[in-house]
């Protein structure tokens, strides 16, 4: 956790101060059972009632500056604590950023989403009690100590004797629930990603009558949390009545030893009163600090865990003579795959082998192949969301590792099988591929992309809300809503990765019409199951089983390519069947 303190450097005064008039006001509780002796002893056993009044008003202006002194500690704790949450949140998130799919694959959305929320909000908890109970407590427990040292020490004597048990029992306790606490996170991260999946595929379920299978996983896996929780709930529980039986087994020792010195006259009334008091501040103290214990335990396993992504090292960055738009070339051909293989993982076997091809600028390539082919995985090259295995991908005669991953990125603009739309309004969907978009650019590019109709029908327009994920448009309407956003910026390469097939054929052969007269200057990458979606590319890439098995147009590939034929077979087949 010590590392993570780097991100609330902008609240040092908060830290330091914080922690400074919690102290003071510790100083002043641990002074006023003394008082109160004094009281006892020196007033009211003597019947001296302006000793009595003198002694409360001090009494009752030292509890009102402790009341100050705590207020400014809380309200710099809150400053310190919420501004290191925000910053450590953006930070993570900037992290998250710069990892490539292979990063992001391996960890997981579901455990990302957990330590964004669940294990910075312990974290900012951490941090809040640092400030106010760290040397507060502490300070109070060895004050007490001192204090009945002073007062008398034999009586603290017994006080010294109970730190050494209370520890030992707080570094059995620690040692115990620190895996336990780390578990629970490992399986609140299966939970997470448990009902993701059952609310992300809520149709699915429901389309299968899965619904009792899927409540009785998520049953098992909370569960499982459960038990967990208890366990470690039932540990870290035992810590309050282990101490409260400590403390209350030296107050017994106390008021005995106290009662016999009171009766031979070495020790007054007021004085065991205050010593109790002294007890009963270093019991509640060492509370204090076995619950300390346990948050700090809980943020130690979350700190860990945002520590293990801010310590990625991305496997996809910018190289350090990274080229921009003003360096590139203008080459004649636009995108060129030289020998490309590519394996997801160094144990994988190889999802794409020995790939080559050359894609002229402002011309239509088209892929097809069975499901599993490669498909999806050849365009992922193109913007560097992987890097191959074997080979060279090169853009404008520039390897895509030259390149600066953001202007790389804007040259491209692709359409991913799931149409995605984001929380707002269309207008605000629209912008993403163009920020300063006006409302013309928007109409144009949703008349290229065969939803400018229905839009206008809508009551709002452009300021037509979108719900979650676009819920509220039907998968046509939010496939060509994602295709508009795409366009907007007239992208030198556009790639829709089968992102027709949620179209007619009608609105398929309007939009292809659309995007050859719109986007002349622009290269297409059209993947298609639907031959009639790519059948006028001018190539054509059928891939199976990673390979490159056919490369031409529609009727080359028909006198060459076994695998193009049996394609476009099937679906002659199918259209004579219907």
């Amino acid at each position: 956790m010590v590392q993570l303190l780097t991100y609330a450097k902008n609240y040092k005064k908060q830290i330091i101060l914080g922690p400074f008039f919690k102290f003071l006001e510790a100083c002043f509780e641990l002074v006023l059972p003394l008082m109160m002796a004094r009281l006892v002893d020196s007033g009211i056993q003597e019947n001296n009632s302006a000793y009595v009044l003198k002694t409360a008003g001090w009494m009752i202006l030292m509890s009102v500056l402790g009341l100050f002194c705590v207020m400014i500690c809380q309200y710099y704790s809150s400053i310190a604590s919420q501004g290191f949450g925000t910053e450590l949140r953006n930070q993570l998130m900037k992290k998250i950023n710069t990892l490539s799919h292979t990063e992001l694959n391996d960890l997981g959305t579901d455990t990302l989403i957990t330590r964004m929320t669940s294990d910075i909000n312990q974290l900012q908890l951490a941090l809040a009690m640092l400030i106010r109970l760290v040397i507060r407590a502490p300070f109070l427990s060895i004050g007490s100590v001192i204090m009945a040292f002073y007062i008398d020490w034999q009586a603290g004597l017994i006080f010294l004797l109970l730190l050494p048990v209370f520890c030992l029992i707080l570094f059995v306790i620690i040692r115990i629930t620190v895996p336990l606490y780390k578990k629970v996170q490992q399986i609140l991260d299966q939970l997470n990603q448990r009902i993701s999946q059952n609310l992300s595929g809520v149709r699915v379920i429901r389309a299968f009558s899965r619904q009792q299978t899927e409540i009785q996983h998520v049953d098992e896996t909370t569960d499982k949390l459960a038990a967990v929780y208890l366990r470690v709930s039932k540990i870290s529980a035992f810590l309050t009545p282990a101490t409260t039986l400590i403390m209350n087994l030296g107050i017994i020792f106390l008021l005995y030893i106290s009662g016999i010195k009171v009766s031979i006259g070495s020790l007054q009334q007021g004085e065991v009163l205050a010593l109790i008091n002294y007890m009963n501040q270093m019991l509640l103290a060492l509370i204090v600090v076995s619950n300390l214990v346990i948050i700090f335990t809980r943020a130690s396993a979350s700190a860990s865990r945002v520590n293990e992504v801010l310590a990625l090292i991305p496997s996809i960055t910018d190289s350090a003579d990274a080229l921009d738009n003003s360096t590139a070339n203008q080459a004649d051909t636009d995108i060129v795959f030289d020998s490309v293989s590519f394996r997801y993982q160094p144990a994988a076997g190889l999802a794409l082998t020995d790939i080559n091809i050359t894609i002229p600028k402002a011309s239509t390539l088209g892929i097809t192949g069975a499901t599993g082919s490669g498909k999806s995985t050849f365009i992922q090259l193109i913007p560097r969301f992987y890097d191959v295995s074997e080979g060279a991908v090169s853009v404008d005669g520039i390897n895509v590792k030259g390149w600066s991953l953001d202007r790389l990125r804007q040259k491209i603009a692709t359409v991913p099988q799931t149409s995605v739309l984001f929380t707002g309004t269309i207008r605000e969907n629209l912008q993403w591929g163009k920020t300063d978009a006006s409302d013309k650019e928007c109409w144009d590019a949703l008349a290229t992309a065969q939803c400018s109709e229905f839009v206008e029908q809508l009551d709002l327009g452009l300021d037509t809300p979108i719900n979650e994920g676009g819920r509220n448009f039907s998968g046509g309407q939010r496939q060509r809503l994602a295709i508009a956003r795409a366009l907007i910026g007239k992208p030198e390469i556009l790639i829709l990765d089968d992102s027709l097939s949620a179209l007619d054929y009608q609105t398929d052969l309007n939009l292809r019409t659309a995007l050859a007269s719109d986007l002349k200057e622009t290269t297409l990458i059209v993947i298609s199951q639907r031959i009639s979606s790519i059948r006028n590319a001018d190539q054509i890439l059928v891939l199976a089983e990673g390979k490159s098995v056919g490369l031409g147009n529609h009727e080359a590939l028909m006198h060459t390519s076994r695998h193009y034929q049996e394609i476009v077979t099937s679906q002659e087949d199918s259209d004579h069947a219907e």
